[in-house]
């Protein structure tokens, strides 16, 4: 199954200017997106930690 979080419109924004309304959207929907989910559970851990990282993600 392809995720398209990966190439996410709204994912850019937020990498571009997280404080911008659809960047902090963006940030707020990941935590109950099931797509995220899904895309996030197929990573690595190594991908994980990066993603956790980066957008202070704490779910999984």
């Amino acid at each position: 199954m392809a995720h398209t979080c990966e190439n996410c419109k709204f994912r850019a924004q937020y990498d571009k200017n997280p404080k911008s309304l659809l960047g902090r959207f963006w940030r707020w929907h990941i935590n109950f997106c099931p797509g995220w989910k899904a895309f996030f559970s197929s990573q690595s851990e190594e991908k994980k930690a990066e993603l956790r990282e980066k957008y202070d993600f704490t779910k999984n």
